[in-house]
């Protein structure tokens, strides 16, 4: 069975009416970003971080996976697919795709602010005072902007050994994340899926590379199609 890697950003999740801050200049729901998504910003107001991250995954709960989520579920009939998202929801997971991972960490997910970290599920708000075992203080387990990316070697394995790799809903303009699709090898088949893909980017040039303008609810189950359809024919 042929590898797919899937390399997916804000832009599938806001589909399904989740924020992305960089469609408000740098605003997160109303924040600067550097203020609810940094280690600085968690030193300086540690409540605001965990009210905001709280509010997130309450949203989840009013938030379902979309056509885009679907289509990749049902591209495993076909495929060994794996999923590496720089998204903090679980919308992949609720829509059934048994491979993800996350980059970025999971808003449903809480860790320890000592090391090292001891990493807890968590469903309901996360509040000061609320301590691992040890005796420290929990924290989202959300990467933040300043941090290193813990799974950004796994992912460049799973990005190699892949036949075809699509990209889905990202600007490709946060790295490390935007260079994942680099490490594919040379005949590898690359799909780019955006409503409005940057002209200049080097996708543009690259011969085994197809870019598809559209939204992740249009794009990816039309992609989905032509690749099973394709597969079983030969």
């Amino acid at each position: 069975m042929r590898k797919i890697a899937v390399l997916t950003g804000a832009g599938i999740s806001a589909e399904s009416g989740i924020s992305t801050f960089r469609d408000a200049n740098g605003l997160w729901e109303n924040h600067d970003v550097m203020d609810v998504a940094s280690p600085d910003g968690w030193r300086k107001n540690p409540e605001l971080v965990l009210k905001f991250y709280n509010d997130r995954r309450r949203q989840l709960k009013d938030v379902q996976p979309n056509l885009g989520h679907l289509a990749l579920k049902k591209l495993e009939e076909a495929f060994d697919v794996f999923v590496i998202t720089q998204n903090v929801d679980d919308l992949h997971e609720r829509a059934g795709s048994s491979k993800v991972l996350h980059l970025h960490g999971q808003l449903r997910k809480a860790r320890s602010t000592g090391m090292p970290p001891i990493i807890y599920d968590w469903e309901d708000d996360l509040n000061w005072g609320d301590l691992c075992e040890r005796g420290d203080q929990l924290r989202p387990h959300i990467v933040w902007f300043g941090e290193p990316v813990p799974l950004l070697e796994p992912a460049a394995e799973i990005v190699k050994a892949a036949d075809i790799v699509i990209i889905i809903g990202t600007s490709l303009q946060v790295y490390p994340a935007a260079g994942l699709y680099e490490f594919a090898r040379p005949q590898t088949q690359i799909y780019y899926i955006d409503p409005k893909p940057q002209p200049t980017h080097r996708l543009s040039s690259n011969p085994k590379a197809s870019i598809i303008e559209a939204k992740a609810t249009i794009g990816v189950p039309a992609l989905v199609e032509q690749l099973i359809q394709f597969e079983n024919f030969i």
